[in-house]
């Protein structure tokens, strides 16, 4: 049976299930590997499938809206005809190709290995500063990827808080409409506004006096004479901020509840967090800081045995398909030393994230830090989670420092 209960997958995402929405995946991914909701509806949770839909050209991204000014909302970048200007993860071919073979010359794998001594300094002194009893999400897991991401982009020290509060309000309102809160989007059209209008006084004033800093790179980028609009440039920072910070403050999060409610603590990461590499990749797979995305067929196509007619919605539960069987040996445990498989937290093919070397890294610094520094870890309360879907995270992990 291929067709399934609409109103049974929303229920997949009841605040009632946010502590833990594994055991319902499970069950949904058994009986659904792929699933049509409606005609135009699919649930894709199986590893195979959504792999296959993550790296099929038959599947993208619809094509960006035309709006009349008076549909726009707050200084939202459009084109020259009235376009809505999105960000590259968002785009397919050549527009997407175009996109991020710009982004990736100023955004290189070198300028990341540079952060490294960086990232270390802030991490250590995040954790070195946490008293006894200490939130990790606020004294470390949210801290530490703004203070990147911000050092990244030349955002100034004292701007460094709102900057916080406008990814947090953003991220909050990424969950699809059937997911979505009233009471989520004003603060969200706040937040891009001002961060929009932010930066776009920031760029204007690296144009003027470039810095040693990725906005000043992407400002200046070019390709055979191909370069970033303004608002390319300013979806970019936007898709930077939320993709830089509130993922990566997810998966530190992640990883130390998972750690702590473990027979070992933090012992699996190692004396020296000398097995935070692979600890990392473990957390990507049994608790994805990213659990929902979607693509749209671009032609009529097939999925399994379900025919798929273009302009068709798909929405992939990456958080049931990395528990999937095909991953390895009991996918539903949480087990540190597992060798690193199969997995889509960070999705697949064209749009693979280009910020995965960042968020590992962090994350692996982060990990190494407290098994340095706070071995005998131990939870001290019960873990609060955000109210949001697509990104699984918490809002508050209370800790207690052992001997």
């Amino acid at each position: 049976m291929t067709s399934a209960d609409p109103q049974e997958f929303f229920a997949l995402f009841a605040p009632e299930r946010r502590p833990d929405p594994y055991p319902a995946y499970r069950r949904w991914r058994e009986r659904w590997p792929v699933a049509a909701l409606n005609e135009r509806t699919f649930v894709v949770s199986g590893l195979a499938e959504a792999t296959h839909v993550l790296r099929d050209p038959a599947f993208g991204h619809p094509e960006p809206e035309y709006l009349d000014p008076a549909d726009r909302l707050p200084d939202q970048p459009v084109d020259e005809s009235g376009r809505v200007v999105r960000a590259f993860l968002s785009l397919n071919p050549p527009d997407h190709t175009r996109l991020r073979r710009l982004v990736a010359k100023a955004f290189t794998p070198r300028m990341v290995e540079q952060l490294t001594p960086r990232i270390e300094e802030i991490a250590a002194a995040l954790v070195a500063r946490a008293p006894a009893e200490f939130d990790v999400m606020t004294a470390l897991a949210k801290p530490l990827p703004v203070e990147v991401i911000a050092e990244l982009l030349g955002v100034p020290l004292d701007d460094r808080e709102r900057f916080a509060e406008w990814s947090h309000a953003m991220a909050r309102a990424l969950d699809p409409p059937f997911l979505q809160r009233p009471e989520t989007f004003e603060p969200a059209v706040k937040a891009r506004q001002a961060f929009v209008g932010y930066f776009r006084e920031l760029a204007a004033e690296r144009r003027r006096e470039p810095g040693d800093d990725l906005l000043s790179a992407l400002v200046a980028v070019s390709d055979a004479g191909d370069v970033l609009t303004e608002g390319e440039l300013l979806v970019t920072l936007t898709l930077l901020l939320i993709a830089g910070h509130e993922t990566t403050t997810n998966l530190i999060g992640n990883g130390v509840l998972a750690l702590l409610r473990g027979p070992d603590g933090l012992k699996p990461l190692g004396t020296d967090g000398e097995n935070a590499a692979r600890v990392v990749e473990e957390v990507l797979r049994y608790d994805s800081p990213v659990q929902l995305t979607a693509r749209t067929a671009l032609r009529d196509t097939e999925l399994g045995e379900l025919a798929v007619p273009a302009g068709s919605q798909l929405i992939m539960v990456l958080g049931a398909a990395n528990r999937d069987p095909a991953t390895g040996p009991s996918p539903e445990s949480f087990d540190p030393a597992r060798e690193p498989g199969r997995q889509l937290a960070f999705g697949q093919g064209i749009h693979f994230c280009l910020g995965a070397p960042l968020a590992r890294l962090e994350a692996r610094i982060a990990f190494r830090e407290l098994a340095r520094r706070r071995p005998g870890l131990t939870l001290a309360g019960t873990p609060e989670w955000n109210p949001t879907a697509t990104l699984r995270g918490l809002s508050s992990l209370s800790v207690a420092s052992g001997g």
